[in-house]
């Protein structure tokens, strides 16, 4: 553990201990989770961290397991408490302890593991400070807000000899995975470009004012590792998801998902060379930052990765799926359409589209993994998970270094490659079909083309985009250099 972690959650217990009655000292060692099988009889006690909404499909999955106990749920905003208890209460017959900060969760050494349900910028140093407690993590996707905190957390894992599953629950589908391998081993011919799509209605944040907190919501908790700032309505709770302190915008919440598939389904070896991205917040003037129109490709080499994630569209026209295009034909709609023929071939236990179930057999993975201690046996071990994280930062860093351009100038930029320049101009006809877009008069941010070196974690000649791979953080939620 670090000098700085060490010290900064002493500091914490023993203010607790004042207030609360709680031991000061705060140790990895001996605790119930420290290593050993867990007996049949033994449940795994788990806290469950964010419960606004995400959160609540955890409450529901262990409240329903009967060798798992809910020991505390963890949230900044204390007004949620009464209603998600009483959900655990009535799946599982007992009421769990309520607490606004999770150290008293991890301090606690017989708690065994914790769902991090949080927003994203709290994912990594919350996984990390568990580890470092000696509790396994289930960790939401992405698993990290910027790629030097996932590195961290995997070397967090290592280090303290953590079961840590990644919230990429598509891992524990059995459609998915059969899909996945049937695409990797060539039935379906070679790979070329995996094409995702996150078309899902998003409404304006509006303009709010700064406003004093509610008194139940312990909001400095709640900003964490981000930058002290003013409380908003229109940030608590989700729409945080689209602004940079604490969300990745539409490519990492829907987009994890989808990028995850992706790359899941990739040759073995596959590794992102370069990207570039582009889009804009259209349709609409509000405090969100990040795009709600985003196109990003990502060179892996023989295999090209599109994501394309659309905000203004109604409930009638989601889209939620990927197609897989390789050289003899391509996969959609549960079909495989060969090449010079009409009528596709249906699949059978084709992946439905839309967005992931909320993941129960996900779940049981992780609680399995945390009882037999076997790192294998997880579906989505953190290594995974951040490797698939890190094609969502690809795009967001390729984005935010780009500058504005008319429609005309980026369509000239995109050249003649017509795996850019046709989702590009499909882009362009979706938005003018809107009626809220007038193309002419509306900038576009045009991203940098960046190269990655996959090895070193790192853009090639690209300081400010190495800048952005981390953070500044706020003691005492630092992610620490040393873990």
């Amino acid at each position: 553990m670090s000098r700085h972690n060490r010290y900064s959650r002493r500091s914490f217990l023993k203010r607790a201990a004042t207030t609360a009655g709680m031991g000061a000292a705060f140790t990895i060692a001996g605790t119930k989770a420290s290593g050993q099988v867990l007996g049949a009889n033994d449940r795994v006690r788990v806290a469950v961290a964010g419960v606004y909404g995400r959160g609540q499909s955890f409450l529901a999955g262990f409240g329903g397991m009967k060798d798992v106990e809910i020991a505390y749920i963890v949230d900044p905003d204390s007004r949620l408490f009464a209603s998600r208890s009483k959900t655990v209460t009535d799946k599982a017959g007992y009421t769990p302890a309520c607490i606004q900060d999770v150290r008293r969760a991890l301090d606690d050494k017989n708690l065994d593991a914790i769902a991090i349900v949080t927003p994203n910028h709290w994912h990594a140093l919350m996984a990390i400070w568990a580890c470092q407690a000696g509790k396994d993590a289930y960790v939401e996707k992405p698993c990290c807000h910027n790629l030097f905190e996932g590195r961290q957390l995997v070397e967090a894992a290592r280090k303290y000899d953590r079961l840590v599953q990644h919230g990429t629950q598509r891992r524990s589908d059995p459609k998915w995975i059969q899909l996945t391998n049937d695409i990797r081993s060539g039935k379906y011919g070679k790979l070329k470009l995996a094409h995702a799509f996150d078309c899902r209605e998003r409404l304006s944040d509006g303009i709010m004012k700064p406003q004093d907190p509610p008194g139940e919501l312990d909001f400095d908790l709640w900003l964490g590792p981000a930058s002290v700032q003013p409380f908003r309505t229109n940030l608590v709770h989700y729409r945080w998801h689209w602004q940079w302190d604490f969300g990745n915008g539409e490519i990492g919440n829907l987009g994890s998902h989808e990028l995850d598939v992706c790359r899941w389904a990739l040759p073995d070896g596959s590794l992102p060379r370069s990207v570039l991205s582009l889009g804009g917040r259209f349709g609409y003037t509000d405090q969100g930052q990040t795009p709600n129109n985003h196109l990003t490709w990502i060179d892996c080499g023989e295999v090209k990765l599109l994501h394309e994630a659309r905000g203004l569209v109604d409930k009638d026209h989601w889209k939620i799926c990927v197609e897989w295009h390789t050289d003899e034909g391509v996969l959609r709609d549960g079909k495989f359409f060969p090449k010079g023929q009409g009528d596709g071939i249906p699949i059978d236990n084709y992946p439905p589209p839309g967005a992931p179930e909320q993941g129960p057999p996900h779940m049981r993975n992780f609680i399995d993994a945390v009882r037999s201690r076997k790192r294998e046996a997880l579906t989505a071990e953190i290594l995974e998970g951040y490797r698939s994280a890190t094609l969502v930062h690809l795009g967001n860093t390729s984005y935010r270094l780009g500058g504005d351009v008319s429609f005309d100038e980026a369509t000239n930029a995109l050249g003649d490659d017509a795996i850019l320049r046709e989702p590009f101009e499909e882009m362009k006809r979706h938005l003018a079909a809107t009626g809220q877009v007038e193309l002419a008069n509306t900038p576009c941010r045009l991203g940098r083309r960046l190269t990655f070196d996959a090895a070193a974690e790192r853009f090639v000649d690209a300081a400010d985009a190495n800048d952005l791979n981390r953070r500044s953080y706020r003691d005492p939620f630092v992610v620490p250099d040393q873990v």
